[in-house]
């Protein structure tokens, strides 16, 4: 293995370890700082009709959608049951916007997710030292969210 190929296997190593050792909190925030990485280059791609970029951009922003989806807990709180409708909305809309190249669908999913996203930053800063140490318990590498 050549020096590059080595140093990319260490941060590779490096980011699998941040991802494994996080809290459930921290881990839902690297979610949402991923979605909107591929939500952003999404539309930067369909912009530039570089589609096949778009679309696997759009792929993978579903594929985290679908993961807050099935791991959210609508008996936790009462607010959960909007949030449910809010993921299988923006589910859609990727989908919709994928299928017809539309960047406005983009932009849309871009403008409900981000305030979401600052709200838990926010919440994640606020969480007990010991709720922060607990593991979570589904696997999330192969959503690439480091």
């Amino acid at each position: 293995m050549n020096m590059m190929g080595n140093a990319q296997a260490k941060l590779n190593q490096y980011q699998r370890d941040a991802i494994l050792s996080a809290s459930p909190a921290r881990l839902l925030t690297m979610l949402y700082d991923r979605l909107m990485l591929d939500l952003a280059r999404a539309e930067e791609a369909q912009e530039a009709q570089q589609w096949s970029v778009a679309s696997d951009n759009l792929l993978h922003a579903q594929a985290i959608v679908t993961e807050l989806t099935i791991t959210l807990d609508t008996t936790a709180w009462d607010g959960a049951d909007g949030l449910l409708a809010l993921y299988n909305y923006v589910s859609q809309t990727l989908i919709s916007a994928n299928i017809h190249r539309n960047v406005e669908r983009t932009r849309e999913c871009i403008r409900l997710l981000e305030p979401l996203r600052q709200a838990w930053h926010e919440a994640a800063g606020d969480v007990p030292a010991l709720a922060a140490q607990q593991a979570f318990a589904q696997p999330v590498g192969e959503l690439g969210i480091a």
